[in-house]
């Protein structure tokens, strides 16, 4: 049968995903979009995702990961309140007398990231539903 624009849009996307995933090489998916866009036949474009596991699915069956910029977002931000926690314990234990608790701030851009997480998870599983 033979394949629409609207086939291979849906194709170059599983690839994209792929991508984001690292199921697939920069090199492999530039290969592969070409071959995609240039598909005539339905059997063409799953010839192209065969290997592929379908999005959302996987190692990992029915966990939803992150997006690359979130799980960046919470790795600079794990960083940041581990080398705050260990300065704060430090000046703690040399100083007589109390030290102002300024780690507790971090609970402010936590909240917010922690937020965020959320609405992006919350929009993204919506959007697989439709």
């Amino acid at each position: 049968m033979r394949a629409a624009d609207a086939d291979r849009q849906q194709i170059a996307d599983r690839l994209k995903f792929a991508l984001d995933e690292g199921r697939l090489s920069l090199h492999e998916y530039d290969e592969r979009i070409g071959l995609a866009y240039a598909a005539r036949t339905h059997s063409e474009l799953l010839a192209l995702v065969r290997d592929l596991p379908r999005p959302g699915r996987g190692a990992a069956d029915g966990i939803r990961r992150l997006p690359t910029a979130l799980i960046v977002l919470w790795t600079i931000f794990g960083a940041l309140a581990a080398v705050n926690a260990v300065v704060y314990a430090l000046v703690t234990v040399s100083v007589d007398g109390g030290v102002y608790p300024w780690p507790i701030w971090l609970l402010v851009p936590g909240a917010a990231l922690g937020a965020v997480t959320v609405g992006v998870q919350t929009i993204r599983k919506q959007n697989r539903k439709d």
